[in-house]
């Protein structure tokens, strides 16, 4: 490619169109019904905020690409038409954070906002939540900026003594090659010391650095055990899976326990409410409904296996090939999760993790790949990185149908509320930012001299009080270890099918 970089900004044109065309597909069939043809914001929101976090995403292999477009690898600025991108990097993360923040936040307190009150009503306890949120969260970055929000780079400093500026070079001999009366270079008997530049960061890029310490968090929680519970829940789910139809005295028998267990969370759910209107909402009342949310995903889970092993109609028989053939495909694909998952572990280790790095691995495969055609490596790059988001999603789904103070919003095809849609949309952003800089250190020789490693790469792994959390490496570990204990919990604990669920009693 030569120093016009057309090609590049025409692939970004498309791919943005393509991401939004594809969200909006995934946006009309996880709907649910009770949100079609309403709620319009919350699905602009919801197109958007997908939007962003795919393209932050590419954005890298775009930042490699563009790095690489002039010719012979010169920097960015000495080339006409590069993309400035730290100015977009910077730009949308500052988005994203907005929108996690703040738009998100305000979308979610209006939809769930009490449907009696006028639009008007809505609106303005919305706003008055996410104007409480913005004073916090405005008032702990802005004092935590002006205390701590400086660099410390540590650099080897040389000092000697200066000579006379001089044009007479006469002297100049293989023998002694340099200016002076000395002997010697006065270069060779500098005195060597190790000192500290600390200048003030950016305020864009301080913002950054914290909703990357925000997501981190949640990175390496969900995603360490996502990127083991992802592709293992599909393996042990083909293990798990049912071997024949059962006979119709059986579905009787199983559609009557399970009306007896839909009657039950009814009636609880009933009490609930009555102690929500009496204006009882304790810990425990918190508890209780997030214990019949369990429930009913649960019970919804059930009614699903029992129309897998009894499929009525006319076409029962193609009802039940399908059904074997689905969990044949969640085989083959947690076996490929597997491999990428395993490879993924692997590459921290080897190249994060231990001092010095034992091999660049992955990097030099995206390398090599690059060398044959110049999208295969960034292709598998993009695959890396996105493998990566779906883990977190995995592990914020499984961890949530287990803790407590996690509150559950599954996404399911053709029944998902815009609240739920609101809140995944929210994770995904907020561990985007995390993936990037995760993925930037990761790849950190495939993606030397780009503008995501300025920031990344040396701003923020220089942030006072930030800097200990990457400089001992605390979020792989914690990624690594979470990894290894949710495969040993499938090794022992996965094989097992989940046992009847008797009648659930509320917490008094």
């Amino acid at each position: 490619m030569g120093d016009y970089n057309v090609v590049l900004l025409v692939i970004v044109i498309v791919v943005c169109v393509l991401s939004l065309l594809f969200n909006t597909y995934l946006l009309v069939n996880y709907q649910h019904p009770d949100d079609s043809n309403q709620a319009y914001f919350p699905k602009i929101v919801v197109v958007l905020g997908l939007s962003i976090a795919e393209l932050s995403i590419l954005m890298l292999p775009a930042d490699i690409a563009n790095q690489r477009a002039c010719q012979n690898s010169v920097y960015n600025g000495a080339c006409s038409f590069t993309l400035p991108m730290k100015q977009l990097w910077l730009g949308i993360y500052i988005l994203n954070a907005i929108l996690v923040f703040f738009i998100i936040p305000f979308t979610i307190f209006y939809y769930e906002g009490d449907q009696e009150k006028t639009a008007l009503r809505r609106v303005c306890s919305a706003l008055l939540w996410v104007a409480l949120t913005a004073v916090v969260v405005g008032l702990v970055v802005g004092i935590l900026y002006g205390l701590v929000g400086k660099v410390d780079f540590t650099v080897q400093r040389l000092s000697s003594v200066a000579e006379a500026f001089t044009r007479d070079f006469s002297s100049l001999t293989s023998t002694r090659p340099c200016l002076g009366s000395s002997t010697s270079c006065y270069s060779y008997t500098a005195t060597n010391s190790m000192a500290t530049w600390t200048f003030t960061t950016s305020f864009p890029e301080y913002v950054v650095a914290l909703t990357t310490i925000v997501g981190s968090v949640l990175f390496s929680i969900f995603g360490g055990i996502g990127i083991a519970c992802l592709p293992l829940s599909m393996i042990f789910s083909f293990l798990r899976r049912p071997k024949a139809v059962i006979t119709r005295s059986q579905y009787i028998k199983e559609a009557t326990d399970l009306g007896k267990r839909a009657r039950d969370i009814r009636e609880l759910a009933l009490a609930l409410q009555r102690e929500e209107r009496s204006g009882s909402k304790g810990r425990k009342w918190r508890k209780n409904v997030k214990a019949v949310q369990q429930e009913l995903l649960l019970l919804e889970d059930d009614v699903k296996a029992l129309e897998e092993v009894y499929p009525q109609g006319e076409k029962a028989d193609t009802s039940w090939a399908l059904t074997v053939l689905g969990y044949l495909v969640n085989f083959v694909l947690g076996i490929i999760g597997l491999v990428v998952s395993v490879i993924w572990v692997l590459h921290i280790i080897l190249y994060m993790l231990l001092q010095p790095p034992v091999s660049p691995f992955l990097n030099e495969v995206f390398i090599k790949l690059d060398n044959v055609w110049g999208l295969f490596g960034t292709a598998a790059f993009a695959f890396f990185c996105f493998y990566l988001l779906l883990a977190v999603m995995a592990g914020e789904m499984q961890l949530g149908l287990r803790l407590v103070f996690v509150t559950i919003h599954p996404m399911k095809w053709g029944g998902t509320l815009m609240n739920s849609f609101l809140f995944n949309v929210g994770l995904i952003l907020l561990s985007s930012i995390s993936v990037i800089q995760f993925s930037a250190t990761a790849f950190a020789l495939y993606a030397q001299a780009t503008s995501v490693q300025e920031i990344f790469g040396h701003t923020l792994e220089s942030l006072r009080g930030i800097k200990y959390l990457f400089k001992y490496n605390v979020f792989q570990i914690v990624f690594v270890l979470l990894s290894i204990l949710t495969l040993i919990y499938y090794l022992a604990f996965g094989w097992r099918k989940r046992k009847p669920r008797g009648k659930m009693q509320l917490i008094t």
